[in-house]
C-alpha cells in the first residue's frame, strides 16, 4: 500500500512584517489540528522568492504553490489541506 507524503506548508515571512505574526499563529494552529509540520522561509535570503513576492508577504505554500497571502484564512488551508489528492 503506498502512501503520499504529508504536503510541505511552507510561510513566507520576513523580518519586520507586521501580518506574519498572525500568520505564523494560524499555519501553527491548522497545522498542529492536523498533525502536519510546517516551515518558516525568510524571502530575504532568497533573492528570487523576494522578487516573486515582494508585496504579498506573508504567504502560505503548499507543495510549492502560493495558495493565501497578507491575511491566512484558516479555514480555507484546513480544507486544502485535507482534500489534498493523494500522490
Amino acid at each position: 500500500m503506498s502512501s503520499s507524503p504529508p504536503p510541505a506548508v511552507t510561510l513566507l515571512t520576513r523580518p519586520g512584517c507586521h501580518l506574519c505574526e498572525d500568520a505564523r499563529r494560524s499555519v501553527d494552529r491548522v497545522t498542529s489540528a492536523l498533525g502536519l509540520g510546517w516551515e518558516e522561509v525568510d524571502v530575504d535570503a532568497d533573492p528570487e522568492l523576494a522578487r516573486r513576492h515582494a508585496e504579498e508577504i506573508p504567504v502560505v505554500l503548499v507543495d510549492g504553490v502560493p495558495r493565501d497571502f497578507w491575511r491566512i484564512d484558516e479555514r480555507r488551508l484546513a480544507r486544502l489541506l485535507r482534500e489534498r489528492p493523494a500522490g
